[in-house]
């Protein structure tokens, strides 16, 4: 017998499915060895060297896995095919004294057949490099959370912890906020002309104000814009030139992790843990009528956009024998991966492209159903021909003055006829003038609503929903009325999870397994919120990346980590020395921290204790809410001539969060003995109750409700549905 080890245990039933009766397989759940919780464990004068231990958690499944390794006749280590999962790997060839030089790593990018049978017959030696890469993020993180973290206690309050790569996400979040909060509207004006032809009153179209004397003209004030109406009482239209063109809009890339996710929220309206939820039950294996257990889509993380030959093949046959061969390119479509792109990957996309969303829609939750058709449709999208549009653009002479009218209409659908399908004339629109290179394939947007701090009129002026009459030049058109009106530039927008994902891409910050994890521990921390999407920062989170930025910009701030990033990216592909990249990261931080702790100024952010009505029982001054990394209490204001310190109870009582039950409010209880729960407010009627504390934040992996647990070392988020878990260490990194 042979064992397989994995990762996610969802995978186990698809897997055993291809692998047969000679093979067991066990799932580690993720990491069964780290860094010690309770200590740095790197031991920086001795050049870095890491100190790793079992995990608690993980010790039954360790003594599992030794004991069926000593029966087996091979062990083939099949975690996930990334850097992660090749550390993962290179723990259990330790934990199992495997040898170093053994083949015994396989890797496959789909669920399939095909791709399980051929990675058997392919098996390798663990890749060190890839390893030393994951090592080397993994102590760099921990060395920020372990020195930096206790530092911004002293300085903010207690309880804090700060995070590598977070604190560059926080720092957007904010910086973006400060943007809107400075940001002053300029007043632009819109003027347009509804006019029609001379013997066909009845189709109306509308020509926007172009210029002036040959000048591009924005009007800015009303007095302006009463000159123009002036100006043009009585003037008379003239049709001075008609240009007909054809434009292309050429079909986006297939998906990467992050234009999975964007597309995810701007489409479907889902979160990043439930994307992230979806997503890896389809490359797990989902239950399919009359199938069992398969998996739909290939390995979820990747940040490239190419396509292997036999997959191109198949999407370029099926859309020949059900569109026809019109829709074909001569050649298939390449797309271009982005610079930084580790293209370990192929992009996402079906395994099979006779896997209809039709055919497994019946099978599938409605979630999952929408993502698979996303996906999908995104792929098959991508090797078929462009879209053409018949354009015309219209300039008119009033006067002075020149006004332009366009219009357009679909000549042929080319890929729109699938992914155009439920997205809106705008949206569609918009994709026409993309630039016509595969490497810009993707959205365009730079993380805001595409208009910050811009006016409206160019968005007017080639607009394409004008239905315009057959006109020809030197016609004099027939005068309507005259339309104006009053607009302000607006500010950027907040960022939601997608365009921060997006940003933080096109930054260079962070890589496709990161980009969920570091945008919901912000959450975790309590340094930003959602509102309608979108998020905003804490007032805890806006004080907490000032203080970064005034005392640890050289290495908290965006080109620093991108530059780390690139540093990690050579350790994996060129094989440079882990321990030199980390040391480059100390050298320069060691310092900054001495500094930080010296600063005569550093208690400046410190969050101010709340003053009380309750009265000191001892001296007679009023007690002050602090706060420890125990919790809240109340102080006397008169410290430290008076200790005098006192449980606090917060009198108005609150719910901490929705009851999954019924969803009504959780408040904090106690019960007969005193001990402190948490139970629904429609008791008796609903009975849910909870020793741990129940939260707000959704689990990464199920979308369920995660609950909170301190201990004097670290708070724990857990689910309770599938045993996802993460640390808050007292003072670490995330």
């Amino acid at each position: 017998m042979k064992l397989v080890i994995i990762e996610g245990p969802g995978k186990k039933e698809t897997l055993k499915k291809y692998l047969g009766s000679g093979y067991e397989v066990v799932a580690t759940k993720g990491h069964v060895r780290d860094l010690d919780s309770k200590k740095l464990s790197v031991d920086i004068v001795n050049n870095f060297t890491p100190h790793y231990e079992i995990m608690p958690d993980k010790k039954n499944i360790v003594a599992e896995l030794k004991k069926k390794a000593d029966k087996s006749s091979q062990v083939l280590l099949a975690t996930d095919p990334d850097r992660e999962g090749e550390a993962i790997s290179w723990h259990i060839s330790h934990i199992l004294n495997l040898d170093p030089k053994e083949k015994c790593r396989i890797e496959f990018n789909e669920i399939s057949k095909k791709a399980v049978e051929n990675a058997l017959t392919q098996p390798r030696e663990i890749n060190q490099q890839l390893v030393d890469a994951q090592q080397a993020r993994r102590i760099l993180d921990r060395i920020v959370g372990y020195k930096l973290s206790p530092i911004i206690c002293k300085a903010i309050k207690p309880k804090l912890s700060a995070g590598r790569v977070q604190s560059i996400a926080l720092k957007l979040v904010v910086d973006r906020e400060k943007e809107i909060r400075d940001f002053k509207p300029e007043e632009y004006w819109i003027v347009s002309s509804d006019l029609s032809k001379k013997d066909n009153k009845k189709q109306v179209f509308r020509a926007f104000l172009n210029s002036y004397k040959n000048k591009k003209i924005k009007p800015s004030k009303k007095e302006e814009v009463d000159k123009i109406v002036s100006d043009l009482n009585s003037a008379t239209y003239t049709i001075t030139k008609i240009k007909k063109s054809k434009t292309k809009s050429r079909p986006y890339a297939p998906f990467t992790t992050s234009t999975m996710q964007q597309d995810a929220l701007n489409k479907l309206g889902m979160s990043l843990s439930k994307t992230s939820f979806c997503a890896q039950s389809l490359y797990e294996g989902v239950d399919i009528a009359d199938e069992g257990k398969i998996a739909l889509i290939t390995y979820i993380r990747t940040d490239s956009t190419r396509v292997s030959p036999d997959a191109i093949n198949s999407a370029r046959n099926f859309i020949s024998e059900k569109y026809g061969k019109q829709f074909i390119p001569e050649k298939p479509n390449i797309y271009a991966s982005k610079k930084n792109a580790q293209d370990a990957h192929e992009a996402i996309r079906p395994i099979s492209i006779e896997m209809t969303p039709e055919k497994v829609k019946s099978s599938l939750k409605s979630d999952v159903y929408k993502l698979y058709k996303l996906i999908y449709e995104r792929f098959l999208a991508s090797q078929m021909t462009p879209a053409i549009y018949d354009s015309v653009t219209i300039d008119i002479a009033a006067g002075d003055y020149s006004f332009r009218a366009t219009g357009r209409t679909l000549d042929f659908e080319g890929y729109t006829i699938i992914y155009g399908a439920g997205v809106d004339n705008a949206e569609v629109s918009a994709t026409v003038e993309r630039a016509e290179s595969a490497e810009n394939a993707t959205n365009s947007s730079n993380g805001g609503n595409g208009n910050e701090g811009k006016d409206e009129t160019e968005e007017f002026l080639n607009q394409p929903s004008n239905q315009l009459p057959k006109l020809e030049e030197n016609e004099i058109l027939n005068f309507i009325k005259l339309n104006k009106e009053q607009k302000f530039t607006k500010p950027p927008a907040r960022y939601t999870e997608a365009s921060l994902v997006k940003a933080m891409e096109e930054k260079g910050i962070g890589r496709p397994a990161t980009y969920a994890p570091t945008i919901t521990v912000l959450a975790l921390r309590g340094y930003t919120i959602k509102e309608n999407r979108s998020l905003k920062p804490t007032e805890l989170g806006e004080t907490v990346s000032n203080f970064l930025d005034k005392y640890f910009k050289s290495v908290i701030n965006v080109k620093f980590t991108a530059n780390m990033e690139t540093r990690l990216d050579d350790i994996a592909e060129k094989g440079e020395k882990w321990q030199n990249v980390v040391a480059s990261f100390w050298d320069g931080f060691k310092g900054l921290l001495e500094s930080a702790t010296k600063n005569p100024n550093l208690l400046e952010y410190k969050i101010k204790p709340i003053e009380t009505d309750e009265i000191c029982d001892l001296c007679g001054n009023k007690m002050l809410l602090r706060e420890s990394r125990y919790g809240k209490f109340l102080g006397c204001s008169n410290f430290p001539k008076c200790r005098n310190i006192k449980k606090y109870m917060d009198k108005d009582i609150k719910s901490v969060a929705e009851c999954p039950l019924c969803g009504e409010g959780i408040i904090p209880k106690r019960s007969k003995a005193g001990k402190l729960y948490y139970g629904c407010q429609n008791f008796p009627d609903c009975k849910f109750m909870s020793w741990d504390i129940p939260t707000t934040i959704k689990c990464p992996e199920c979308n369920n409700m995660l609950y909170k647990k301190q201990y004097k070392q670290k708070t724990v988020f857990k689910c309770n549905n599938c045993n996802y878990k993460t640390e808050k260490e007292e003072s670490s990194t995330g």
